[in-house]
C-alpha cells in the first residue's frame, strides 16, 4: 500500500470545504508540519531540556528586545490562567474586558483553577483604557472585596480592533502606578503585529506589559501556545504553576518546534498579514452590499456584521461561521492564513445571492 493510498484512505473530511467560523477551522501550515516532522528523529531530554525549547527562549529574547521566560504550554486558557496566577495572590482579581476571552469563552477557568475573581469591564470595541478600568480598580486595602490586582487586555481584541502602542502603554503606565500587573492574552498577537506593521515589542515589553500569552494555534500550527514572561519579576512561580496546571508537555520539543518554525523568515507575520489582508478584502465587499452592516473596525482577521433576519442561517448550509450577538442578528467572520480571494469571491457571491444584490 502506498503512502498516498494511506493518507487518502484515512482523510474522514472533505479537504475542499471552507469556514468563516474561525481561524481554528484551519489545518496546520505546511512549514510546520515540516518542522515537526524534522524535531521527530532520535532523542532529546523531556520536560523543556531540550534543544529546540533552548533555541525558542533565544529567539524570544530577541524578538521582546530583552531576556524573556518562556514557558511553552498546551493551549491558550491554559496559557491565560496560568499567568494570571503567576500575577497574583489568593485575594488577588483581575480588571477584564466584559467581552475578553478569559471572561466568555473559558468555561469559568480562571475562577475554578485559578482562584481569581474576573471583574468585568463593558466596552464598545473590546478595548479597555485608565478609565474603563477605575471603573473596578478601587477598594485597595478593603477586606471586603477582591484585591483588583491585575489588568488583562487581549491583542487583538474578540471583536477585532487592535491596541496602539500607545493604549498598551498608558494602561500599563496607570495599572503600575495602582500598584496593578498587566497580562495580554495574544491569542491572535501576530495579527496586531501584522496589522500595526511595528515591531513586537513595541507595544508589549517596551510598553510594559509584565506577561504575555503568546498565541499560535490560531495563526497555524498543530497545538500549543507559550507563556512569556516579559518582566520575569512579576511572575512568580510559572515553573510549578505551569505543572500543577497540566500545562507541561513531557515531549515540550514538539511545541516549541512548531513555535521556531513560525519565526523562521517571519512566517508568523506574514500568515497573520495575509489572514487580515483576506479580512479587508471581504470587509471591502461586504460594505457594497445593501442590508449588511458592519459593526466593527476591520483591524485584524476578523469581520463583524449585522443580517436581516434569515440569512445567516441560509448561509451557513453553505459556509459555516458564528453568530456574535444573536438578538441583534449580528455575526462573525474569521479569514486564516489559508484563506484565498477565491474564497472570499465565492463567500461574497453567497452574500450577494441571498441579499438578491
Amino acid at each position: 500500500m502506498t503512502t498516498d493510498t494511506i493518507s487518502t484512505s484515512a482523510r474522514l473530511h472533505d479537504p475542499a470545504v471552507r469556514s468563516f467560523a474561525s481561524d481554528n477551522y484551519s489545518g496546520v501550515h505546511p512549514e510546520v508540519l515540516a518542522a515537526l516532522a524534522a524535531a521527530n528523529d532520535g532523542h532529546q531530554v523531556a520536560y523543556g531540556e531540550d534543544a529546540y525549547t533552548a533555541r525558542l527562549h533565544e529567539v524570544m529574547s530577541e524578538l521582546f528586545g530583552k531576556k524573556v521566560d518562556v514557558f511553552p504550554v498546551f493551549n491558550g486558557t491554559g496559557a491565560n490562567v496560568t499567568a494570571l496566577m503567576s500575577l497574583l495572590p489568593r485575594w488577588g482579581a483581575v480588571v477584564c474586558a466584559t467581552t475578553a476571552h478569559i471572561n466568555c469563552d473559558e468555561n469559568g477557568a480562571p475562577e475554578r483553577v485559578g482562584g481569581m475573581k474576573l471583574l468585568s469591564v463593558p466596552t464598545t470595541d473590546g478595548k479597555l483604557t485608565p478609565e474603563l478600568i477605575d471603573k473596578e480598580a478601587w477598594g485597595f486595602g478593603d477586606e471586603h472585596r477582591a484585591q483588583p490586582l491585575a489588568v488583562s487586555i487581549t491583542q487583538t481584541t474578540e471583536l477585532g480592533t487592535c491596541y496602539t502602542p500607545a493604549e498598551v502603554k498608558a494602561i500599563c503606565d496607570h495599572a503600575h502606578s495602582l500598584g496593578m500587573k498587566v497580562h495580554m492574552d495574544g491569542a491572535r498577537l501576530a495579527n496586531a503585529a501584522a496589522s500595526l506593521n511595528v515591531p513586537l515589542r513595541e507595544f508589549t515589553s517596551d510598553a510594559g506589559v509584565d506577561v504575555l500569552s503568546f498565541g499560535g494555534t490560531k495563526n497555524g500550527i498543530m497545538f500549543g501556545e507559550a507563556i512569556v514572561a516579559l518582566n520575569p519579576e512579576a511572575a512568580d512561580g510559572l515553573i510549578y504553576l505551569r505543572k500543577m496546571n497540566m500545562q507541561l508537555a513531557s515531549k515540550m520539543r514538539f511545541i516549541s518546534a512548531q513555535l521556531l518554525a513560525m519565526f523562521e523568515d517571519d512566517l508568523w507575520l506574514k500568515s497573520a498579514g495575509h489572514a487580515n489582508a483576506m479580512a479587508a478584502k471581504l470587509r471591502a465587499a461586504v460594505d457594497e452590499i445593501p442590508g449588511v452592516r458592519a459593526t466593527q473596525p476591520t483591524e485584524s482577521n476578523g469581520v463583524f456584521a449585522i443580517l436581516p433576519e434569515g440569512v445567516a442561517d441560509r448561509l451557513r448550509t453553505v459556509f459555516r461561521f458564528y453568530d456574535w450577538n444573536e438578538a441583534a442578528r449580528e455575526v462573525r467572520w474569521m479569514c486564516s492564513f489559508d484563506t484565498t480571494e477565491a474564497d472570499i469571491d465565492a463567500f461574497v457571491a453567497a452574500i450577494r445571492a441571498e441579499l438578491g444584490a
